[in-house]
Parts: structure tokens; sequence; C-alpha cells
């Protein structure tokens, strides 16, 4: 464009950065998604604004980034949610930054950056402090870390409405399953909140969160990361209760992610949110009048990582065949088009010439995590996952924990950062593989990470409640049945309805060639547990007497 019409994005990269340094401009980052309400909004009215275009095109180096494409750049420079409207240095150090910003809103911000860079320029930009050169607090993995964060389930939990916190509400998948082992009522009153508020009952799946304390006020987005994680939790809590309200809406979900976001080998990234609360309020013979809401079917590596993770796991609680053939499908896919089997390298996505990011943490984490829990359920998968965490370890682990990714980029990209979620992520990954295949090394590793941010432990909230499930495992073991039977039989199904989520199940432990911590005999199954190895079971009925006789009691189990 030359007309100053419309605002003339740059991709992100070294070009962009290079432009603002020889033209003396700050940068204007905008962080937009397909499936961002506020972010089409912001491009329909702000943007769209011919003053406000030609002033950014002027003054600015505006560049626009997907930040499911690019994951590294989100964690970097979000500024608490989406859109993310953020002015750098063309270095890429942080000037300002703000969410949604309308039209006066931004005229007002645009005017302030200027006047900012006018008086101070690049000596006015800041590094983000999770970018620094000092490492997390270390310390000792401890009780004191599950005893924090499960206080934390008490502490900030909304008695009145569910949930957690005090403004908006999102599903906190992962602390719900922290919680289900720890205040199992208050993990299942919040998936009720979470059905009754979050699900598309016409549809399945499930929206990204709500705007109020109430619940209300729903933002109609349903990517792929919500719903499979919300899945497992839904899918996790029926293996604690045998109830159909947690079952069912488990299902749904699968049904919205391999029909809605399935694109023939995979699961798309994003759906919504079109017209938003118009589409999503209509009956379901109404919907099909209406424009369908806005789709992504970019398949990426974690998402459909750990939609497989999620799809299995159901599988392995109910004997669903859709799911479990799902899931293969999945997994397939990856191997195809963004798994390197011999290098263990993750591609993140592939979408015709464009090609994602490799070696991300996000990405390597759910994929060990996928094919750790196809090992235990389909007996096929331990090989891959040894592999990209081996190349995880080699590439990632640095100073006692993992960063998000490589240490290059425009920007701050070169700078390391260490998210604990992410690190939290790969390190329960690495305790799996651990328990299925008895290789210790993986264990050191994560036990290594855990300590990098145990120093940290009492600034620490209820959104990373998962590090406390990881610190509990580390302390006390993960359960493991071992069987002595090929996949899908009695005993192996019997295995998984074990009421313990954070265990692992290993198939095929007779055979000399299965990845198992122990061999046993044919038709056999063993539990390990809190040290302790029970007697051999050769019937259903038997092996749950065993778990009974092993499994040490545990906290607040609810």
């Amino acid at each position: 464009m030359t007309d100053g019409t419309y605002v003339e994005w740059r991709e992100w990269g070294p070009e962009a950065f290079a432009e603002a340094a020889s033209s003396n401009r700050p940068v204007l980052l905008s962080l937009s998604a397909t499936w961002c309400t506020g972010c089409h909004e912001m491009d329909a009215t702000t943007y769209a604004e011919p003053r406000i275009a030609a002033n950014v095109n002027e003054g600015f180096v505006p560049i626009r980034v997907d930040v499911d494409r690019n994951p590294r750049v989100r964690e970097r420079y979000n500024m608490g949610g989406f859109p993310t409207t953020a002015f750098l240095t063309p270095t890429g150090e942080l000037l300002t930054g703000a969410g949604y910003l309308a039209p006066d809103g931004m005229r007002g911000v645009l005017e302030s950056v200027r006047q900012m860079w006018n008086e101070k320029g690049r000596g006015a930009g800041r590094v983000p402090r999770a970018l620094d050169a000092d490492l997390p607090p270390r310390g000792e993995v401890s009780e004191a870390i599950e005893g924090h964060l499960a206080g934390q389930l008490e502490v900030k939990y909304d008695d009145e409405h569910a949930g957690w916190g005090t403004d908006a509400k999102f599903p906190l998948p992962r602390t719900v399953e922290f919680a289900l082992k720890r205040d199992r009522q208050r993990a299942l009153r919040t998936l009720d909140a979470v059905r009754d508020h979050l699900a598309d009952d016409v549809d399945g799946g499930f929206f990204r969160f709500a705007g109020t304390r109430e619940w209300a006020d729903v933002a109609y987005e349903k990517p792929i990361d919500t719903n499979a994680a919300v899945t497992r939790a839904f899918a996790n809590a029926y293996l604690y209760t045998g109830e159909a309200a947690y079952r069912d809406p488990a299902a749904d979900a699968i049904g919205f992610l391999t029909d809605d976001l399935w694109t023939g080998y995979g699961v798309g990234g994003s759906l919504g949110p079109g017209l938003g609360r118009a589409y999503y309020a209509a009956p379901a013979d109404e919907r099909a009048e209406l424009d369908p809401p806005r789709r992504d079917l970019t398949v990426y590596a974690g998402g459909n990582a750990l939609a497989a993770d999620a799809l299995l796991t159901f599988a392995a609680y109910t004997d669903a065949d859709r799911p479990r053939e799902y899931a293969e499908r999945i997994l397939a896919g990856l191997e195809r088009d963004l798994i390197d089997a011999e290098t263990g390298a993750v591609t993140r996505y592939r979408a015709g010439d464009e090609v994602g990011e490799t070696d991300l943490l996000e990405d390597a984490a759910r994929v060990v995590a996928a094919y750790t829990r196809a090992a235990g359920v389909l007996g096929e998968g331990a090989e891959i996952a040894r592999t990209v965490a081996d190349r995880a370890i080699e590439e990632l682990h640095v100073d006692g924990s993992f960063v998000d990714g490589p240490r290059s980029g425009a920007g701050l990209l070169d700078r390391p950062f260490r998210p604990l979620d992410g690190n939290v992520e790969m390190a329960t990954a690495l305790c799996d593989l651990a328990a299925l295949t008895g290789e210790e090394r993986y264990r050191e590793v994560a036990r290594e990470t855990a300590e990098a941010f145990a120093g940290a432990t009492e600034r620490l909230g209820v959104q990373v409640a998962g590090y406390g499930s990881l610190a509990g495992r580390l302390l006390r073991g993960t359960t493991v049945v071992v069987v002595g039977t090929e996949p899908g039989s009695d005993l192996h199904r019997a295995a998984w309805r074990v009421a313990d989520h954070e265990k692992v199940v290993v198939p095929n432990a007779h055979r000399a060639d299965a990845p198992t911590p122990e061999p046993v005999d044919e038709g056999e199954a063993v539990v390990f547990a809190d040290g302790s190895v029970s007697a051999a079971a050769t019937t259903p009925d038997e092996l749950m007497g065993r778990v009974t006789e092993t499994i040490s009691s545990r906290p607040n189990n609810g």
C-alpha cells in the first residue's frame, strides 16, 4: 500500500528490525490470533481508521505476529492477553504496551510513545524481568512445594461460583487435575461450572474463558490447546467418579476435535469466534443458516500431541474405539510431517511452503507425554518418546532447566526464557517416561529441573499447581502397573481403571523387547508404588486387590 489507508504490516524477522534501526523508528508489535475476538475487532475499528493507519505507517515499523505460530514471541511480549499492542526499540527491548486499544486509546498511546522516543530514544527500552540473565532461584524439592500449592487451592477458590480467582474465570485444567487427588470436591465443582458455562452444548468443545467471576461474558473461542487439556481433565474426573456428568462433556469435545477441527490427518488450531454470541446463542437448527466461525486448520505439533494424549486417556478409561482410532491417526500424521524419528526434532507446523520453528519446549514436552501415553495404551510409542526427550535434553536443558527454544532470532529471541509451566510439563513427561522404561536418567533430569524453581515456591500461585504434582511424584515416586499382556486384555484394561490419573501403565512387559521398568511373567500384573512391589495378579479383581494393598494413602484424596 502507498496511500496510507491501511497498516502496512511486516513479518517478524531481522529485516523488519533492521528497517526500524535504519529509519530510527520504534516497532509497533501486534500479537494476534485467528480465534481472538478482540483482535478482529481491533482490525475492523482501530487499525482500519485511516488517520491511525497513516500515523502507524509514518512513525513506526508495524509487525504482525500470529501467537499460535510464534509462541516464543508471544511469551516474551504478551501484555496479559490478546490482542497485545507492544512498542519496542529496534533491538527488541520493550518500551511500553497495552492490550485492546479502541481508536481514541490508540491515538493517545501513539502520541505518548512518539514523545517518549523523541525524548529518550533507545534508552527508554527495557528487557522484561523474565528474560534477564539471572537463573530462577534453586532449592530443594520438598513437601513444602506440594503443600503450598494445595493450600492455594483453598485460599484462591471462589466458594460462591467455583473456580479459582475473583475476576475472569479460566478452566485451568492442570489445576483441576492437581486438585482431583488433593481437593476433589473443589475440582469437581469447578468442572461442573466449566460444563455449565463454557461447554458448547450444540457442537461440543469448550470455550476459552469467561470474562466475569460468575462465568458470564464468555469468550466464544475454541482453541485446540484449551479443548484438549480440558477434555483430559474431564476424562480424569470420570476415572475417579464413574459419572456421566464428566464422561459426556469429554466425549462431546472429542467429537468437536475430530469433526469440526479435523483436517483429514490431524486437528486444526482453533475455531471462533465468527459471529460470536449470535452464532452460539442460536439453536442447533438455526446455526446452519448463519456464517460459521473462523477456522484455523493449521496442524500444530504440540496441540495435536496434547489432543492425542486426551483421546488416549479417554479411550483407556472407557474402551471407546473412535477416540483411540483418531489418536492413532493424529500420531501417524505427526510422525509423517512434524517429527523426525531419527533425530527427535519436532517442527511446530507446516502450512504450504511455510514451516514453523523446530525444537520448541512446548511442542517437545507434549510429544514426549503423548507417545509415553501411547506406549501405555497402544503398546507403541516409547522409542519416539525417548528420541524426542533426548533431543530436548541436549538442545534445551541449559544450566539446570529448560529454555523455551533456540537461543537465536530477532528481537529478544536470543535471550533465554525458562517458563515454569513448560518446564513442569516437560519434567512431568520425563517422570512418565522414566516410569515406563525404568531409565532413571529421565527422572534425574526431571528432579534437577524441579529443583531449579524450588526457591520461588512461596511466590507461586494456583495457575502452576502442576508443579505440586511434579514435586509429589519426585518425592513419593510414580505408581506403575506393569502388565504381562498385550494392550486391550482384561488385565490391561483393569490397570487403566486404577483410580490414580498420575499412574503409568506398562503393557507387554512379558516380552523381551518391550520397554519396562521390570519384566513380569506372561498373564501377570505387578504394582509398584511408594517403594513397594505387590505380589503378582492374574485377574482384574486380583489386580485391584494388589493396588489396595500396595498404594499408601494419598494426601487428602477428597
